[in-house]
């Protein structure tokens, strides 16, 4: 049994992800599709982008990823598939795999461009079922990653804001929203040295405390804490940060000492 997972923005409402999952099915009938998300804001590649790397790293050794978040398709933006040392990664060459991509060593790049593993006819506005699904059933049957097409030498790269530390402060950004609300930022926990110290600032406005969980505040505080996937998050005991103070993806925050 081989593992495929799915990211997506095109969330459960209509057939998209279920026709995804027939045609993987079709051609790999023993694989064992995975839901990362299909919840990625409509055409939100960074956000795509983070949730695959977020997610992908804990399945086994083999697992294929396709991340579609494609707001480019039909158009001139290519459609790859990438073998490293760990997994498969398949989607559009528009960045969504770029994230997941910098923490893995990279054995091969391929365009998909053989027709021969795409079902057929191709639309011009669902790659996800006509491309990406029969090429990662393909290979979750052990086709050869080489056969998909020819090799090319990179893959678009999304930009990550590095947060900068000067002599009291870092100064990040929010780079993701969760469903609670919770503002995730670029600032790692791996860079919170002192945390019971620290306070976190929208421009001049103080935030919250940096705390370790939580309910380490009352019920409706807000509260920074060291999140799950690696990365200080701005919350809200029992709330959402979102709502409370206006955040979105691209705010600047800052850590103060």
């Amino acid at each position: 049994m081989q593992i495929i997972t799915l990211t997506t923005d095109f969330g459960t409402q209509d057939w998209f992800v279920g026709a995804m999952k027939g045609v993987i099915l079709g051609l790999a009938p023993r694989a064992a599709i995975v839901d990362l998300t299909h919840e990625i804001p409509a055409g939100d590649i960074r956000a795509g982008a983070f949730a695959l790397a977020a997610g992908c790293q804990f399945f086994p050794k083999g697992t294929v990823h396709v991340a579609v978040v494609d707001p480019g398709v039909g158009g001139a933006r290519k459609a790859i598939a990438v073998r490293t040392a760990n997994y498969f990664f398949v989607g559009p060459d528009n960045g969504v795999l770029s994230f997941a991509l910098t923490r893995e060593k990279i054995k091969s790049v391929r365009r998909l461009e053989n027709a021969d593993y795409f079902l057929q006819p191709v639309s011009r506005t669902f790659h996800g079922r006509d491309i990406f699904a029969p090429v990662a059933a393909h290979l979750s049957r052990g086709a050869r990653v080489s056969k998909f097409g020819p090799p090319q030498k990179d893959f678009v790269r999304l930009p990550w804001p590095r947060p900068r530390a000067r002599a009291n402060r870092v100064e990040g950004e929010v780079v993701f929203i969760d469903r609670f609300g919770n503002a995730i930022t670029n600032i790692a926990n791996a860079d919170l040295n002192t945390p019971n110290r620290l306070k976190v600032f929208l421009g001049r406005k103080l935030l919250c405390p940096v705390k370790p969980f939580y309910q380490s505040v009352s019920a409706g505080r807000a509260v920074a804490v060291p999140g799950s996937g690696g990365f200080l998050e701005i919350a809200v005991n029992g709330g959402s940060a979102t709502k409370r103070f206006g955040l979105k993806p691209g705010d600047r925050v800052k850590l103060f000492k």
